[in-house]
C-alpha cells in the first residue's frame, strides 16, 4: 500500500465524497480536472476518459473529442484501443485455463505447439513466456512477419540468446506465444476464447478484439505524433499482445475485478490471483502475469523508472521467485499500453480498494500517464 499522508487524506476525502455531500464529489471532479486538462494540453491529446474506483464506488470523467473531424465528444460509450494493456487480459485468459485445469503453466511450449518440438523456444515454459523471461525475444516481430503462420516459422528458427529465466526482455512475440499456447491447449481460437468466454465472465459487454458493426460508431479515432488519424493494424499475435478495444466503463469494471476479486466465480478469482503473483524480480519491480507490481511504500520516481523506455527496450537481469511470490494486496500494480494512436494506463492497490484507468486517443509518454495517475491517487 502507499503509506504517505497525502494518500490517506485523499482516501478519506474520496470516502466522504462517495457517501455524503455533492460538494465533496465535486472536489474529486476538480482534482481530476486539475491533472487531466493540463496533461491533454501539453501532449495535444484530443480526447480522454478517466475512471477512479475507491471505497466501493465508481467515478468516470470524460474530456475532449473522440473524433476531431466530426467533433464527436468522448463519452462513456467511446471505445479506445489499449495496446499492451491487452497483455493483462491475455494473462487472465491463460490463468483461467490454469485454474480450470486446462493448461499447465510450468509445461514447455512444445507440449501445446508440437511444431516447436526440438527447438530452443519449445523448451521454454508458459510462465517464462508470460513474463518475457524465456529468452531475449525482440520487442516486435520483424517487418516481414505479418501473420501467425509466419510468426511460427520465426519462432521455430529462433536461436537462443540467453539462458531461460535469466533476463527479462519485454516482447510482443513472447506474450503472444503465451496466449496462443493456452488457446491451442483448449483447441479453440484465441479470439473465440477471449470474446466468448473470458470477457463475458468478467462482465465486459463493450470490450472487443474485433469491433462489431453495431459498435463502430463508438470507436474513437486515434491520432499519431503528427495528429494524423490512425488505428491499429492487424499483425502476428496482435489479438494476444495488443488487440483489446474497450470503454471506460468496462475498464473500470476490469479494475474492480482486480481490487474486489471475491465477487467473481472461484476459478476467475483464482485466475486473478495467479496474475497478481510474482514470478521474477526485476530490480524494484516484481513481474506478474501481465501486471507489474511495486511494494509499499512506492514513490513516483520508482514508478517512472519502472514504466520508462529503458524497461521496455533494454534487457534486465531477473531473479526467479521459487515458489512464486504470493499476491501482495498492499502493492501498487500497473500496466501501460499503446498503439500508434492511443495510450492507456491502469493502476490499482487492492488493500486500499483503490484503482484508476486512463484512456486516450493519442499515444503520449508512459511517464506522463504514471505521474497523472499518481497525482490523482495521492492528491498531490
Amino acid at each position: 500500500m502507499l503509506s504517505s499522508r497525502p494518500l490517506l487524506i485523499m482516501l478519506l476525502g474520496l470516502t466522504c465524497s462517495l457517501s455524503s455531500t455533492h460538494g465533496l464529489a465535486d472536489d474529486l471532479q476538480n482534482r481530476v480536472d486539475a491533472v487531466i486538462k493540463p496533461l491533454m494540453a501539453k501532449h495535444a491529446i484530443p480526447g480522454m476518459a478517466v475512471a477512479v474506483f475507491a471505497d466501493g464506488s465508481e467515478h468516470v470523467f470524460t474530456y475532449g473529442e473522440a473524433n476531431k473531424a466530426e467533433h464527436q465528444p468522448v463519452s462513456r460509450d467511446t471505445l479506445f484501443e489499449i495496446g499492451s494493456l491487452s497483455k493483462t487480459y491475455t494473462a487472465t485468459l491463460v490463468a483461467l485455463a490454469s485454474a480450470e485445469g486446462k493448461v499447465d503453466l510450468t509445461a514447455p511450449a512444445s507440449r501445446y505447439q508440437p511444431a516447436l518440438g526440438n527447438t530452443t523456444l519449445g523448451q521454454a515454459t508458459l510462465v517464462e513466456l508470460g513474463t518475457y523471461s524465456a529468452d531475449c525475444l525482440p520487442l516486435q516481430f520483424p517487418d516481414n512477419v505479418e501473420n501467425d503462420a509466419q510468426a511460427l516459422v520465426f519462432l521455430q528458427q529462433w536461436q537462443r540468446k540467453t539462458g531461460p529465466g535469466t533476463q527479462r526482455c519485454y516482447s510482443n512475440p513472447s506474450l503472444g506465444l503465451f496466449g496462443d499456447l493456452a488457446a491451442r491447449a483448449q483447441k479453440l481460437p484465441f479470439a473465440q476464447l477471449m470474446e466468448e468466454s473470458l470477457l463475458p465472465k468478467l462482465g465486459l459487454k463493450h470490450t472487443y478484439l474485433q469491433v462489431p458493426a453495431s459498435a463502430q460508431g463508438h470507436y474513437a479515432q486515434g491520432y499519431d505524433a503528427q495528429q494524423q488519424p490512425v488505428r491499429v493494424s492487424p499483425g502476428a499475435f496482435a489479438d494476444e499482445a495488443y488487440g483489446i478495444k474497450t470503454t471506460i466503463d468496462d475498464a473500470l469494471r476490469y479494475v474492480r475485478a482486480q481490487v474486489q476479486p471475491d465477487q467473481l466465480t472461484a476459478p476467475l478469482k483464482q485466475a486473478i490471483t495467479l496474475t497478481h503473483q510474482g514470478y521474477f524480480q526485476v530490480g524494484s519491480m516484481t513481474q506478474g502475469l501481465g501486471w507489474e507490481r511495486y511494494p509499499a511504500p512506492v514513490t513516483l520516481p520508482t514508478l517512472l523508472e519502472g514504466n520508462g523506455a529503458g524497461m521496455v527496450r533494454q534487457p534486465h537481469a531477473v531473479t526467479r521467485l521459487t515458489p512464486a511470490s504470493p499476491a501482495d494486496a498492499g502493492a501498487w500494480y500497473n500496466k501501460t499500453g499503446s498503439t500508434n494512436g492511443f495510450g492507456a494506463y491502469i493502476a490499482f492497490i487492492p488493500a486500499k480498494g483503490l484503482g484508476i484507468a486512463l484512456l486516450a486517443n493519442r499515444n503520449y509518454p508512459n511517464e506522463a500517464r504514471v505521474e497523472a495517475a499518481y497525482q490523482i491517487l495521492s492528491g498531490q
